[in-house]
């Protein structure tokens, strides 16, 4: 069955180009011009990814991407134009799994899609029992890949595609540095290019949601200019 994209643009360009293209790699495209219409849409009926731009009419790409990671884990890839690195960054923590700026190329564009629609189906199959799974248990931390759920001391966790991935390339080899290029890819899949304040911004972001369910979480560590590692317990 074909996999459903999402595109939510103001820029209607921008939407009948990238759909065309969309289609003839034989997905199938829903396309939104703003973002109360692409909520209403996306939780009646929701998309396998969504591609979102961020200044809109009516709710911008930032609410409407809160408003679906209360709701949802969907891979969400964001567009952005070059003067907003403060949008980009807070779209990151805010959830996304990617953003590519403006103006953009396509095939670029189609290789991301790719790259998380892949991610997201293999963690589909792992919960489906397809591949097999299992646990990984580092102290209070408990990852489970069959179910893609993540327990810190006995609480859920709720992390997307990109988070769980960081978190588990991590915690496989406690106390072992993971260099940013290893983290992207390990959260992106290789032959991915991601600037490296992508994996900063996701990892700040993971830290957050522990620390919301304890103050007292320390376990991703900082090694400036060289990378992060999860401390053993």
């Amino acid at each position: 069955m074909p996999q459903t994209i999402a595109l939510v643009d103001d820029d209607r360009n921008i939407l009948t180009s990238v759909s065309m293209t969309l289609e003839q790699e034989g997905y199938l495209v829903r396309t939104y011009t703003d973002g109360e219409s692409a909520l209403q849409g996306l939780m009646g009926k929701p998309a396998d990814l969504a591609v979102l731009d961020i200044k809109m009419p009516r709710m911008d790409g930032m609410e409407l991407l809160q408003r679906l990671r209360a709701r949802s884990a969907m891979p969400v890839i964001f567009l952005t134009s070059k003067d907003e690195e403060v949008d980009e960054l807070m779209g990151l923590r805010l959830g996304a799994d990617d953003y590519i700026t403006k103006p953009f190329s396509q095939r670029l564009l189609l290789e991301r899609i790719r790259a998380l629609l892949r991610r997201n189906e293999a963690m589909k199959q792992e919960s489906s029992g397809v591949v097999a799974g299992g646990l990984l248990v580092r102290g209070d931390l408990t990852l489970d890949e069959t179910k893609h759920t993540c327990i810190w001391k006995g609480k859920p966790i709720q992390l997307t595609v990109t988070e769980f991935l960081l978190v588990k390339a991590l915690a496989l080899r406690p106390g072992l540095v993971k260099n940013r290029d290893q983290l992207i890819d390990a959260a992106y899949g290789e032959n991915i290019y991601v600037d490296d304040r992508t994996i900063d911004s996701h990892v700040k972001r993971v830290r957050k949601k522990f620390r919301s369910q304890d103050d007292d979480f320390a376990q991703i560590e900082t090694l400036y200019g060289i990378g992060y590692r999860y401390k053993e317990q």
